[in-house]
């Protein structure tokens, strides 16, 4: 959540011209209402860059405008009281600040990064994770440690947020097949016919059965990797390759609005040919299915990092 930096709050010091504007969004990774937000103000810096801020909205509110944490984080960008007074701006021009409104707290969200990344500008290193350090543990700590801190919380939000950044980031370069793929779907294939459950996660109470997300997560926790248990969150784990690019083992996801990847649906293991491994609905057992479908949404190699990047709740 954001944090007050007391000691080096500087009014009306912002940061001005263009960051990453290289960097675009992978196709639906922000939903449709978000997107343009972000691409235009996550390269209000060069330290920022749209994936990096939409890894930070994800990681504070999973998207959600209506957020609000038990030690009083509100919005999307999960802003404490305090330091949306100080940082708070009236990004849509209507003459309000208002927390409650993405068109508000995503351009203040930007602006406060953009602020912090000018009090480190001359710590070496790398700006974007001295800016997130400042983000996490105050610039006065990165000042004093001339980088990120060794702190294990800092460290370790560094890492998360730079590692859920590939998932919002459009691959630039063919994207490294998964170590753990071939594993993945062994698991799958033995579990060819098992009748479908809702809200299945395999265990004896429920006959081994599964659903879609809930076969998944099994077949990677057999590879070592945890997965979220729903198949938006699964979207995240890890960089989004093409449909031409596709790997077996990598997850396939299908949706009913190709905008929105908080509206996905439904996920499987592609196998190759242009087929996946799926638990498809009530009344169908675990099969192959074709997936060049209307509502294919994307698919997403899962790495280790991404996967333990992803919050336990959004």
């Amino acid at each position: 959540m954001l944090l007050v930096v007391g000691v080096y709050l500087v009014a009306g010091n912002l940061v001005n011209g263009a960051g990453g504007g290289s960097v675009s969004l992978a196709k639906g990774a922000v939903p449709a209402a978000y997107s343009s937000l972000v691409q235009k103000w996550g390269n209000l810096c060069s330290a920022l860059n749209p994936a990096l801020l939409a890894a930070q909205l994800y990681q504070e509110s999973g998207f959600n405008p209506n957020a609000k944490s038990p030690a009083k984080a509100e919005g999307i960008a999960q802003f404490i009281p305090g330091t949306w007074a100080t940082h708070g701006i009236d990004g849509n021009g209507d003459g309000v600040r208002n927390v409650w409104d993405p068109n508000d707290a995503i351009p203040s969200a930007a602006t406060y990064d953009c602020q912090l990344a000018t009090y480190v500008k001359d710590v070496p290193g790398n700006q974007s994770e001295n800016m997130l350090a400042s983000y996490n543990a105050g610039a006065y700590a990165v000042i004093k440690y001339q980088g990120v801190p060794p702190y294990a919380e800092t460290k370790n939000y560094v890492k998360t947020i730079t590692s859920l950044e590939q998932s919002f980031a459009a691959p630039v370069s063919r994207v490294d097949p998964s170590e753990q793929a071939a594993t993945a779907i062994t698991y799958a294939q033995n579990k060819l016919g098992t009748p479908y459950l809702w809200g299945g996660n395999g265990t004896a109470d429920q006959g081994g059965r599964f659903d879609c997300s809930g076969l998944t997560k099994a077949a990677f926790e057999s590879a070592g990797i945890t997965l979220p248990r729903v198949a938006n969150d699964q979207y995240n784990a890890g960089p989004h390759p093409q449909r031409a690019e596709l790997l077996p083992g990598d997850l396939v996801f299908f949706s009913d609005d190709l905008t929105n990847s908080r509206a996905i649906r439904h996920v499987g293991i592609y196998v190759g040919g242009g087929y996946m491994i799926d638990a498809p609905r009530t009344g169908a057992v675990i099969r192959f299915d074709p997936i060049d479908t209307p509502d294919y949404f994307g698919a997403t190699r899962v790495t280790e990092d991404g996967a333990k990047a992803l919050p336990t709740t959004v």
